[in-house]
């Protein structure tokens, strides 16, 4: 089954309607420029409602060693997210497992990335964008992705409840990614959205098993 993750949670009203609904994972921003940005502290109370048995994933955009710790110090995450140009020894050293995104355009080796990140728990394939690091509702030719990726996908980048039963019944991967695609406004999800997103990734599952 293609697992599920909702991005850029703000609210703890948005977490438990995605619980609710059956998101396998939740995603917190920690990048400033991102309208979906929250605090460490934000984090700790939004973690302290997560139920059991559901990921909670911190993204990051080329942070310092130290700002990493600090958040995990107060948010004890399960699953780093890196979007800029970390090392794979940069994303290693938190005692986390991690996934790589990827943004993806013509001449982009992804095969390449899959072994250079070869510990990573995955690859975040996102759009390319010039100068933004993700979130940017757009999405990316999925023919560009090889089939013998070394690594598991997540595929992210443009999709939303009217597209991603095609991106999943063309890419197979192992989960999928959404963020602006389930949103009332930046940072506000709309719980009928997420619910009709993880709808028809589940409803496509049916069809293909």
């Amino acid at each position: 089954m293609t697992r599920i993750k909702i991005c850029g949670i703000t609210r703890e009203q948005d977490l438990l309607a995605a619980v609710a609904a059956g998101a396998d994972a939740l995603g917190f921003v920690f990048y400033a420029k991102s309208p979906r940005n929250i605090d460490t502290r934000q984090a700790a109370e939004l973690l302290a409602v997560l139920p059991p048995f559901v990921t909670s994933v911190g993204l990051f955009v080329d942070p310092s060693a130290d700002m990493v710790r600090e958040v995990l110090a107060q948010a004890p995450l399960d699953v780093l997210q890196f979007h800029g140009d970390e090392t794979p020894e940069f994303c290693r050293q938190f005692g986390r497992p991690y996934l790589k995104a990827i943004r993806v355009r013509a001449g982009v080796d992804l095969v390449e990335c899959a072994a250079r990140y070869a510990d990573a728990q995955g690859l975040l394939l996102d759009a390319y964008v010039q100068g933004v690091q993700g979130g940017t509702g757009e999405s990316f030719d999925w023919g560009l992705i090889p089939q013998d990726l070394s690594l598991p996908v997540i595929l992210s980048g443009g999709l939303h409840p009217g597209n991603v039963a095609a991106a999943v019944q063309q890419v197979r991967p192992y989960a999928v990614d959404v963020s602006s695609g389930v949103e009332a406004g930046k940072g506000i999800k709309d719980a009928a959205k997420v619910a009709a997103f993880i709808k028809e990734v589940k409803n496509v599952d049916i069809q293909l098993s």
